[in-house]
């Protein structure tokens, strides 16, 4: 399995960006998918997770009004939706997968698969 996450960049802030995680030598629907963001001098987050058993979601607290996930299983890809963006959300942003059903197992551990991270940076 492995991931491939682009989409970042520098977008003032209010903009937008839709990062793209390219999943490949799986069945993307066999696994739970995660996004997760480490801001410079702070420890990673997760962010948001797409459930294999049903398609369900879970988005963090501080994004969920601004932030969706979603996904393609025909072009094996998920998306994270990033609206109305401030210097707070500039990260390194990591798309990551497991085996496991639900949001709840994802992520109370730590996932097995990790793409190389995408820079998104919010900024004037």
């Amino acid at each position: 399995l492995q991931l491939q996450a682009s989409g970042g960049g520098l977008v003032q802030p209010g903009g937008s960006l839709r990062l793209s995680c390219v999943v490949s030598g799986v069945t993307l629907g066999d696994y739970t998918i995660g996004w997760f963001r480490q801001a410079p001098g702070k420890e990673r987050d997760w962010v948001s997770c797409l459930a294999s058993s049903d398609g369900s979601t879970t988005t963090a607290d501080s994004v969920k009004d601004r932030f969706a996930i979603s996904r393609n299983n025909a072009l094996n890809t998920v998306y994270l939706q990033m609206n109305s963006l401030q210097p707070d959300d500039t990260a390194v942003y990591y798309c990551a997968a497991d085996r496991v059903q639900h949001c709840k197992t994802f992520l109370t551990t730590t996932p097995g698969y990790w793409g190389q991270g995408t820079l998104v940076t919010v900024s004037s």
